[in-house]
C-alpha cells in the first residue's frame, strides 16, 4: 500500500513541475502586447496637436510635449524584439526537459526513500494504535477533569495529592512540585508526599540535587527517618558535590536497609560499585545512575542544559552541574567533553579552571589537561 501512495506522491510532484514547461509561453500567447503603449503614445500626439489647433495649447509647449512623446515611442520600439519568439526556449527543449522531470523526479524520490527510508518496516496493528490512542486520550481526558476540579475548588488538598504523581509520569515536572506543593499545605506534612516534591524539583533543575530539594528530603527524614527516595537523592546530592566517601557510606547504607525485592536496590549497587571502581564506567542503559523510571527525564534536562551552556555560557557552577549530572547518567564520555569545553571558556578565570581541576578529580575524570 505505502508503495502506490509514493507512487501518487512522485506523480502529483512531477506533474506540478511540468506544469510550467509544458505550458506555452506568454509571449509566444500575446504577440503583440506593446500595441497598447504604442497606440496610447500616438494618440497623445494627436490630443497634443488638436491642443495647438483649438488654442488651448502654446505652440512652445506643444513642440516640448511633442518631443517628450516621441522620445517615450522610439524607446519603447527600440525595446521591443524584432521576432517576439526570440530568446524563448524551443519546443525540442521543453519536450526534453519535460522528459528527464517526468522520469528523473520519481526515479530519485523513490530511490532516495530506499536508501534513507525504512521501506520494510511493518505496519503497526490497527488495534494497537486504537488501543494507545485511548489510554493516552483516557490519561488527558483524566487530567483535564482533575485540572478542572482544581480550578472550581483550589483547596481540594486531595486533588493536588492526586495529580501530582500524574504530572510526574506526564514530566510536566513544575506542575508536579506545584501540585505537591500544594498538597503539603493543605494537607500537611507526609513524609511521601514531600520526598516526592523534592524529587520533582531535581527533575525540574536537570537531575541536579538543589539546596531547594536537600531541604524537602531533609523534612522527609525528619518525619520518616528511613524514607529511601529522601535518602538516595541526599546521597545522590553528596556524590554530586564531590563527596565521594558520603555518597559510598549513605549508598551502602540505604541498601543495609532496603527490602528483598526493592526496585530501586539495583540502582544503588550499580550507583554504589562505579563509585568505588569496582566495575569500569558502562553505558548508561548498563548501569543506570538514577532510578530507570526518571533516566529519560533526567537525560532530558541535562540535554537541554548542555545547550543553553553550548549557545550562551555560563558559570563555573553551570559548567559544574552539567558535568556531575553527565557523571550521574554513567556518560563518561559526555562529561569529559563538557569539562574540556567548560576549561575552554573559562580559561581566563583561574579559580574557575581550578575548581573544574578539582571537580575532575573527584569525579575521576582526570586531571588538568
Amino acid at each position: 500500500m505505502i508503495w502506490f501512495l509514493l507512487a501518487g506522491m512522485a506523480a502529483l510532484a512531477a506533474l506540478a513541475a511540468l506544469w510550467p514547461v509544458l505550458r506555452k509561453p506568454a509571449a509566444a500567447l500575446e504577440p503583440n502586447a506593446d500595441f497598447s503603449e504604442t497606440a496610447f503614445y500616438k494618440a497623445q500626439l494627436e490630443e497634443i496637436q488638436r491642443d495647438v489647433e483649438r488654442g488651448q495649447l502654446p505652440q512652445s509647449e506643444a513642440e516640448a510635449a511633442r518631443a517628450e512623446t516621441a522620445r517615450r515611442l522610439i524607446a519603447l520600439r527600440r525595446a521591443a524584439p524584432e521576432n517576439p519568439k526570440e530568446g524563448l526556449p524551443r519546443p525540442r527543449d521543453r519536450r526534453a526537459a519535460a522528459a528527464l522531470i517526468a522520469v528523473g523526479l520519481p526515479a530519485v524520490s523513490i530511490s532516495l526513500y530506499g536508501l534513507i527510508g525504512h521501506p520494510l518496516m511493518p505496519d503497526e496493528p490497527l488495534a494497537s494504535r486504537h488501543e494507545l490512542k485511548a489510554a493516552e486520550s483516557d490519561v488527558v481526558a483524566a487530567v483535564a477533569g482533575v485540572e478542572a476540579h482544581l480550578m472550581a475548588k483550589p483547596d481540594d488538598g486531595r486533588g493536588w495529592a492526586v495529580i501530582a504523581p500524574v504530572y510526574m509520569r506526564l514530566e510536566r515536572y513544575e506542575d508536579a512540585a506545584h501540585a505537591y506543593s500544594e498538597a503539603l499545605r493543605l494537607l500537611g506534612e507526609n513524609a511521601s508526599r514531600r520526598a516526592g516534591y523534592g524529587e520533582a524539583v531535581v527533575a525540574a533543575e536537570g537531575g541536579v540535587v538543589s539546596e531547594k530539594a536537600r531541604e524537602a528530603f531533609d523534612k522527609a527524614l525528619a518525619d520518616e527517618p528511613g524514607q529511601p527516595q529522601a535518602r538516595f537523592y541526599l546521597a545522590l546530592g553528596a556524590e554530586q558535590d564531590g563527596k565521594t566517601d558520603e555518597a559510598i557510606r549513605d549508598y551502602e547504607s540505604l541498601l543495609r536497609d532496603a527490602p528483598p525485592a526493592a526496585s530501586w536496590a539495583k540502582a544503588v549497587r550499580d550507583r554504589l560499585a562505579a563509585l568505588k571502581g569496582e566495575v569500569p564506567q558502562v553505558a548508561a542503559e548498563a548501569s543506570p545512575a538514577i532510578p530507570a523510571a526518571q533516566r529519560p527525564m533526567i537525560e532530558g534536562m541535562v540535554s537541554q542544559l548542555a545547550s543553553r551552556l553550548a549557545s550562551a555560557g555560563g558559570g563555573v557552577e553551570d559548567w559544574a552541574r552539567l558535568i556531575r549530572a553527565y557523571a550521574v547518567l554513567h556518560e563518561a564520555d559526555k562529561a569529559k567533553a563538557a569539562l574540556a569545553d567548560a576549561r575552554k571558556a573559562l580559561a581566563p578565570n583561574a579559580n574557575a579552571v581550578a575548581s573544574l581541576d578539582a571537580l575532575a578529580r573527584d569525579l575521576g575524570l582526570g586531571g588538568a589537561n
